[in-house]
């Protein structure tokens, strides 16, 4: 018996609000412990992402400058 037919005489309240309400119940930490990391996890990128960015215009800018002084 296939899911479907299982559920095909349930009232709409269950399918909708009863067992996601479940799902929530018994996989709410998983799924709060998976979201945490993968936020977690693109904050850090686009920490280091952004320290890479103002590493690099730093090094750039003095580099640059170092070059115009040796020019005169």
């Amino acid at each position: 018996m296939a899911a479907r037919e299982m559920l095909a005489g349930m009232p709409w309240w269950v399918k909708w609000v009863a067992i996601p309400a479940l799902a929530l119940l018994v996989f709410g930490g998983l799924i709060t412990s998976v979201l945490t990391f993968v936020i977690g996890l693109l904050f850090k990128v686009l920490l280091f992402v952004a320290l890479v960015a103002g590493l690099i215009y730093v090094v750039r800018k003095f580099s640059s400058s170092g070059r115009s002084r040796e020019d005169w």
